[in-house]
Formats: C-alpha cells, sequence, structure tokens
C-alpha cells in the first residue's frame, strides 16, 4: 500500500451554528490533539489544532456571519493524527472541500460536498480518470416520473381546451360562450404554469 506523503484541503468552508461550534471545539478535543481556543474582540473565533509531538499545527479562523461561524481554509497537513481529525470534522459537520491525498506517484482529489464524498479523481502522469462519482438515482427517476405526470397533465388540459373550443364554435348563445370563454381562459392559465 502507497504511503500517503500529504494531504492538502483547498478551500474547506465549514459553516456551524453556535450549538455546532461547541460540539466542534469538543470533537477536537476527543480526538486526543493539543487545542487552544480563542475568542477575538469582533466574536470571532481562533482555533489552533496540535498535534501531541507538537510537529504541526493548524489555525481555524471562524468569522462570525449573522447567526453562523464561517471557516475558510487552505491547508497542507503531514501528519496522520491531525490529518484524520480535519477529514473526520469535514464529514461529521457537513463541510464543503476539495482535498487532495497526495502519494508519491499520483494524487486521489475527494470532492466533499455537504460532508459528503461527490466526487474522486485519481490523478497520474498520464492523466486524470474519475474513481467515483455520485449518482443521485433515486432523485432522477422521482425527477422522471414528475415530469411524466405533469406531461400527461399538459395532455389532458390540451384536450379539454380542444373541446371547449369545439363547444364554443358550436354554440350561438352569447351567454354559453362567456362561460365557455372563463373556463377557457382558466385551462390556459393552467396549462402556462404546467409548461412552465
Amino acid at each position: 500500500m502507497a504511503q500517503r506523503l500529504a494531504t492538502e484541503y483547498v478551500n474547506a468552508k465549514l459553516q456551524l451554528t453556535n450549538e455546532e461550534m461547541t460540539q466542534f471545539v469538543r470533537f477536537f478535543d476527543d480526538q486526543q490533539l493539543h487545542l487552544q481556543v480563542m475568542v477575538l474582540d469582533n466574536g470571532n473565533q481562533e482555533l489552533v489544532l496540535e498535534d501531541v509531538a507538537g510537529r504541526e499545527e493548524i489555525r481555524l479562523i471562524f468569522e462570525r456571519q449573522q447567526d453562523r461561524y464561517v471557516c475558510v481554509l487552505t491547508c497542507r497537513l503531514v501528519h496522520q493524527k491531525l490529518t484524520n481529525a480535519m477529514r473526520k470534522a469535514v464529514s461529521a459537520f457537513h463541510g464543503d472541500a476539495v482535498v487532495n491525498r497526495i502519494y508519491s506517484h499520483y494524487t486521489m482529489t475527494y470532492h466533499y460536498i455537504q460532508g459528503a464524498v461527490r466526487k474522486i479523481v485519481e490523478t497520474t502522469k498520464s492523466g486524470a480518470r474519475v474513481v467515483f462519482e455520485y449518482k443521485d438515482t433515486i432523485g432522477q427517476l422521482e425527477r422522471v416520473f414528475r415530469s411524466r405526470l405533469i406531461e400527461r397533465e399538459i395532455s389532458m388540459v390540451n384536450n379539454a381546451i380542444n373541446e371547449l373550443l369545439d363547444l364554443r364554435n358550436q354554440t350561438k348563445n352569447q351567454t354559453e360562450i362567456a362561460a365557455i370563454d372563463e373556463r377557457l381562459a382558466l385551462h390556459t392559465h393552467k396549462l402556462f404554469v404546467l409548461e412552465a
């Protein structure tokens, strides 16, 4: 098995509520890392995480934005304890990130969206290939099913409009024509909404 040389986080983004921020601090405390939390004057918070041996540290600056703490981070990690803790944090706290896991002859790039891996790309000297890509099969099937239901409803409304037009052409009574026109207006509006 190839040994990982480094892990790069490219524009990783975490957005935490007050409660999640407290859980986030506790989470890193449980990972057996040295943790320092500093509350800055403007309500922002800075977390300094350091592996136990003191060989590597990372600074996470959370800016206060309305009711959330937002951290955008780009960093390079080498030591396993801190690397694993960050991977677990991005997943557990639904972060977005592009993570490059760098090996001697290739790089694996993981695309996280809301804490879940959505795509993995392997890059070597010969090029890049997609190893994994999330496909929302159930969601796609639901969308197709819904679109077919709408198509059927559009067909039914079109048929009703055609019948009303035929009826209007055959009718001579102005009161009946006015009633048919009202129904036509309702159906054409419904058709407009369905086609939108």
